[in-house]
């Protein structure tokens, strides 16, 4: 049993392989590849349009016409075993609210496990971002940073500024140390 596991998911090209035979069967049948996300298939019926967004082994998709998701989600059963998660409420961060006349996104949960997750949750708000002018230099005297958690914390937060473009200054100031 071990050797099959490891013939399916253990070998470095597996996800390549499942993504190209992915990529390979919605591309015959009408879709086009994203030109900036590779990841993303777009298909126009008429004066509609459906959405295929992959993420390794997630598909997330909507569309303008109801009766294209239904299509979509037979054409994959019958080629593909997979389970429907329902409507999207949270993913790589994001909330999504629909409603009746727009899709709300937030990223307000991810923010708060971050303030968890780095223990930074009672640390001094401040009004503003820092000063454009500001310089950052070496603290000698300063208390020992720990690496990793601190490139852990930056990449999060350079994937907040997605949503809040106020804190994008202060992020890759922060970033370049």
């Amino acid at each position: 049993m071990f050797e099959f596991k490891k013939a399916l998911y253990g070998l470095k090209q597996s996800p390549r392989q499942w993504y190209e035979r992915l990529s390979n069967f919605l591309l015959c049948r009408g879709y086009e590849r994203g030109k900036t996300d590779k990841t993303l298939f777009i298909k126009k019926v008429c004066n509609d349009i459906i959405l295929v967004q992959v993420y390794v082994d997630d598909i997330i998709f909507g569309s303008t016409n109801e009766k294209l998701c239904e299509q979509f989600v037979t054409i994959m059963q019958g080629e593909f075993e997979m389970s429907m998660m329902g409507e999207l409420n949270y993913f790589l961060g994001l909330q999504n609210k629909q409603f009746k006349h727009g899709t709300f996104l937030s990223q307000a949960k991810y923010y708060k496990e971050l303030l968890k997750k780095f223990e930074i949750k009672n640390c001094k708000e401040a009004a503003t971002s820092i000063a454009t002018g500001c310089y950052l230099d070496v603290d000698e005297k300063g208390v020992n940073v720990e690496q990793t958690k601190y490139k852990g914390l930056i990449g999060s937060l350079l994937y907040l500024t997605a949503s809040r473009l106020d804190i994008m200054f202060s992020v890759y100031l922060c970033a370049r140390y």
